[in-house]
């Protein structure tokens, strides 16, 4: 980035009698500050005044190219972090006082969230790599905030400077030349490759057996985000004997609190329930059964549940029709039980309660109400309507006697007449 010639600015002056000092040096040439790495295992630089040889800053970090580096200033002293905040661009962060401040790249400013950031330091690199030659401190920005100690500021921000440069050169720094081989190492290098040819691939390690195989499968499917740690799926792979020690080890821990043994398709129900079986005797074998009761919930499905998916048209005949055997059993198609530690209601078989038939005795009332549980009103009333019952059918069999007093005395008188007649012939005759 390009300076301002009319602000103060500070050169980069590498020693040429020691390559560990810098020095910062002022276009009149007078040396401002100087910089000294420690060598050693560990990352260390420290920042003198030229004049008075006093030691102002020091920065530690683990390493050149480490991510946190710890600056602290002297007289007073101070620990400012410096630490590296950015992803994919350059980015580095520290806090003095009350405002915080970000390196980026070349330039240095103080962060006014949310309001944009201000420019407060800006330096000169060349192209492609980091590696500063000039350096400037904006005092008209830094004059617009409260800032107590600008000296340590500016010692902060140009030690900071210094741990980028030292961090640039560990990134570039040459690898160092390989030996020279002779010729004949070289061919006799060359004869052993042709005659060995291609190298030998590291023998493969056996697979799991047993539980170990089994916790392995549970584990592939926990990291691809199927079934939970407390579920056992029976599959086709794995003996019985396997599967319920498996669960048996994970009834064993403290935390588990219940399993979910479930079958993988329906050709493994019958394994399921074997399983189970199986993990109990294991347990009761241990004598942990003794200490602590199992509760055990069963849920099945006798009908596969349609899998979501595109509509499909199918274009096939439709099957004959079969006759519907109503109460035929169908064996379960997948079956889940809960072996658990804990009662869990939730879980418990739900019965509905059923009226019992006419073959026990039980006849429902005329409104379709069972006999049970009748109320005094509904007593009453269904007295009253018996009564009423009662009474029409004697006044409909006092009619029907009346009607057939009438037809009896009307055949009696054309009886009675019948035989006048006849007397009344006879007399004419004689």
């Amino acid at each position: 980035m390009s300076l301002d010639l009319n602000l103060f600015t500070l050169n980069v002056t590498p020693s040429p009698d020691d390559p560990n000092v810098v020095d910062l040096v002022s276009p009149s040439g007078v040396v401002h500050y100087r910089k000294e790495r420690v060598p050693g295992s560990a990352y260390s630089v420290c920042v003198y005044d030229p004049d008075s040889g006093s030691l102002l800053a020091t920065a530690t970090a683990p390493s050149a190219t480490s991510k946190h580096k710890t600056v602290q200033l002297h007289n007073p002293d101070v620990v400012v972090e410096l630490k590296y905040t950015g992803t994919l661009t350059f980015k580095w962060g520290f806090k003095w006082e009350e405002h915080e401040f970000e390196w980026r790249r070349e330039e240095c400013y103080i962060l006014r969230k949310p309001d944009p950031a201000v420019l407060v330091a800006v330096t000169k690199e060349p192209a492609g790599r980091l590696k500063t030659t000039s350096i400037q401190i904006l005092d008209y920005n830094l004059n617009r905030f409260d800032i107590d100690d600008r000296k340590g500021l500016e010692i902060v921000i140009l030690t900071a400077l210094f741990t980028f440069h030292d961090a640039n050169d560990a990134y570039h720094a040459a690898d160092p030349p390989a030996p020279a081989s002779s010729p004949s190492t070289s061919a006799s290098t060359g004869a052993g490759a042709s005659e060995t040819g291609a190298p030998v691939l590291p023998p493969r390690p056996p697979q799991r057996t047993g539980v170990e195989r089994i916790a392995e499968l549970h584990m592939l499917r926990a990291l691809q985000g199927e079934g939970d740690a407390n579920e056992v799926e029976v599959g086709a792979e794995g003996s019985v004997e396997e599967y319920a020690e498996y669960a048996h080890g994970l009834l064993r821990d403290e935390v588990m609190l219940f399993v979910t043994v479930r079958s993988a398709s329906s050709a493994e129900v019958p394994k399921v329930l074997r399983v189970v079986e199986e993990t109990k005797r294991l347990r009761h074998k241990s004598g942990l059964a003794e200490d602590e009761e199992l509760h055990q919930y069963v849920t099945y499905a006798t009908t596969l549940s349609a899998r979501k998916g595109p509509r499909r048209i199918n274009l096939d005949d439709p099957p004959p029709r079969e006759k519907a055997h109503t109460g035929a059993y169908a064996p379960p198609v997948s079956v889940i039980i809960h072996l658990s530690k804990i009662d869990m209601p939730e879980l418990r078989p739900r019965f509905e309660p059923r009226e019992p038939g006419p073959e026990m005795g039980w006849v429902a009332d005329e409104d379709g109400s069972s006999g049970a549980g009748r109320s005094d009103a509904g007593s009453e009333r269904k007295k009253g309507k018996g009564r009423e019952k009662e009474s029409r059918a004697e006044r409909a069999r006092l009619e029907k006697l009346a009607k057939e007093q009438q037809r009896a005395e009307k055949a009696q008188r054309k009886l009675e007449k019948e035989k006048g007649h006849k007397k009344k012939g006879a007399s004419r005759a004689y």
